[in-house]
């Protein structure tokens, strides 16, 4: 678990938190079984994920990962951290029609 959010994990956080989002609560670097996700709506199924460069250098590990949280009945939703800093607006319509399945 690091200390320090991204900065688009930051930006996405001050969205998410207090239920901002049709009123869901999420948490921030919530652990699941092995493994901590960005963003986790309990109550939806739903893990938000913010990828970085290094998730260009990982995408077998990565797969592994998403196959595992999908195996637990979650829904797993990725956004690059260019998609969060600078599409805020989209970034969060997706995950509201996420949330309303």
């Amino acid at each position: 678990m690091r200390c320090e959010p991204t900065p688009a994990e930051k930006l996405l956080w001050e969205k998410l938190r207090h239920k901002q989002v049709l009123g869901f609560k999420f948490r921030r670097q919530q652990t699941i079984d092995r493994f901590i996700v960005d963003f986790y709506c309990h109550e939806a199924r739903l893990v938000v994920e913010v990828d970085g460069e290094i998730h260009n250098y990982t995408q077998a590990e990565d797969a592994i990962r998403q196959e595992f949280l999908q195996s637990l009945g979650l829904e797993v939703v990725r956004f690059r951290n260019e998609d969060v800093l600078e599409r805020m607006e989209g970034v969060l319509e997706v995950i509201a029609s996420w949330l309303q399945r």
